[in-house]
């Protein structure tokens, strides 16, 4: 596990303080602030707040759930009823805790809980299409990098805001910063979703993945416990979420494993490796101890969320979403800083068709009970303050709704980029409030336009990440951080 690794540099502000080269750094477990102690960092994150945005550095950790295919904003956050019947749908608005606020009458465990979490309805970029809009979003870049491929990550791309937020904040307890769950973003004709990675950082600043479902394709949504086939029906599948693997950035040359005797093999070869390779040179012991702490069978059972207590089951939901942000929530008590939690493979939220079938009685149950009971947990545990939980998918969904006969029986809705819907909760967010507007139609922001760029500037913000922060390219060279500033009125 990578652990020194992820250091923060700030542009060159004295020629007293030359920047520390990454190796380096590495070599000595710097910050790599220029020369400058964690003290000046400090410094840095508290003369950086303003108005109305989060206060910097509020957030010790930051919870990133992403819904990928698309979450219809007329059906979720930003309903709208009095529009024409083929723009607002078959749900109906239900009110919240907030007055004048209403949702979708299928979350009504988040309405209840309104005064922790605020919307922002007026995101925008101008990607209808799945590969170029993840990439948008999971980088917070909306334009896309020279050499872009929809069909595969490239080392051309931008770095995910996962692998920036894992490269610019100090990992704790030998701990990886950011780490991405319960699986990588795959589509069913086996396309690998780009943006997912860190890019142009290079392959050792991947954030970490734990790979808790590699069997996501056996049934919809949040697949529950227990799977069907057609060769043995009515019999339970074990396979469907599982202690994870995990794996580590190819930096430490670490390869996928696929159970749990190879990875234990496999690390002890690892550390065979790395103690040899310390005889030869000064490789600090951040990383070795990262590399023992893999072994450690608390780490597993810490993870092994489906062995959990029954009733915290039960709250979260004993489905692929429930045990995700059971498990996100272990990981914020362990000190992980941002935890990326994938609800749903295989674009899941793309609902071109069968839409409201499937939002009624596959995805919306099971994300607003998860939700509510992270919010719950977080908030007795006096964490919600401290943790910045975000919400968002790629894009959201067209004004109009369309039926696609050749391929589904039920209606739905298409690829919009021009307006979704975000959500937040804790981490200093003001409970209550609604961020910008989108027009009668939902189809464009009205008030207060907001672009990824904001968004990801948001969640460093929190983070407590220098605006002057910068990541360095395998060629050495820096690229800044923030290409936006944070959104106003979350704070």
């Amino acid at each position: 596990m990578s652990m020194a690794g992820h250091t923060c540099c700030v542009g060159d502000m004295s020629a007293g303080h030359p920047r520390l080269g990454r190796r380096q750094s590495l070599q000595i477990g710097a910050i790599g602030l220029l020369g400058l102690g964690i003290n000046h960092l400090v410094g840095l994150r508290q003369a950086e707040s303003a108005d109305g945005v989060l206060p910097a550095g509020k957030a010790k950790s930051c919870i990133f759930v992403f819904l990928s295919g698309g979450l219809s904003q007329h059906e979720s956050f930003d309903m709208k009823p009095h529009a024409p019947e083929d723009v607002r749908g078959e749900f109906q608005p239900i009110a919240t805790r907030t007055p004048g606020l209403q949702i979708c009458e299928h979350l009504p465990m988040l309405a209840q809980r309104s005064p922790m979490w605020s919307l922002c309805r007026s995101l925008t970029h101008g990607s209808n299409e799945h590969s170029a809009a993840h990439h948008i979003m999971l980088t917070g870049r909306t334009t896309l990098p020279p050499g872009f491929s929809p069909n595969q990550p490239s080392r051309t791309d931008y770095p995910s805001i996962a692998a920036v937020a894992g490269h610019a904040t100090q990992p704790k307890n030998n701990l990886p910063p950011a780490v991405v769950l319960p699986e990588r973003l795959v589509h069913s004709s086996g396309r690998v979703i780009p943006g997912q990675d860190a890019g142009q950082m290079g392959p050792q600043r991947d954030p970490w993945r734990i790979q808790a479902s590699p069997f996501h394709n056996s049934s919809y949504g949040a697949y529950p416990e227990f799977s069907f086939d057609h060769q043995q029906r009515g019999k339970a599948d074990p396979r469907v979420f599982q202690a994870p693997q995990l794996n580590l950035p190819e930096g430490l040359g670490m390869r996928q494993v696929r159970g749990r005797l190879e990875l234990l093999e496999t690390l002890r070869q690892q550390r065979l490796a790395l103690t040899r390779f310390a005889e030869t040179a000064e490789l600090d012991r951040l990383r070795q101890d990262a590399i023992s702490l893999l072994t450690d069978p608390k780490l597993h059972q810490t993870l092994d969320v489906t062995a959990a207590d029954p009733q915290d089951l039960d709250r979260y939901g004993r489905n692929a979403f429930g045990w995700s942000l059971l498990m996100a929530r272990r990981l914020v008590s362990a000190g992980v800083n941002l935890i990326q939690v994938n609800l749903g493979n295989d674009e899941t939220w793309d609902t071109h068709g069968n839409a409201f079938p499937h939002l009624k009685d596959k995805l919306f149950p099971p994300t607003d009970r998860a939700i509510s009971a992270l919010l719950d947990d977080l908030h007795a545990s006096g964490q919600l303050d401290e943790t910045l939980v975000v919400m968002a998918s790629e894009f959201g969904r067209t004004p109009k709704i369309s039926l696609l006969e050749k391929h589904y029986r039920l209606p739905g809705r298409d690829h919009w980029g021009a307006a979704q819907s975000v959500w937040f909760a804790g981490g200093g967010v003001q409970g209550g409030q609604v961020i910008g507007a989108t027009d009668a139609l939902g189809a464009y922001p009205s008030r207060q336009p907001v672009t990824p760029e904001n968004f990801a500037a948001t969640i460093y913000h929190a983070l407590g990440i220098p605006s002057t922060a910068v990541w360095h390219d395998a060629q050495d060279r820096p690229h800044p951080i923030y290409h936006g500033t944070p959104i106003v009125g979350l704070g």
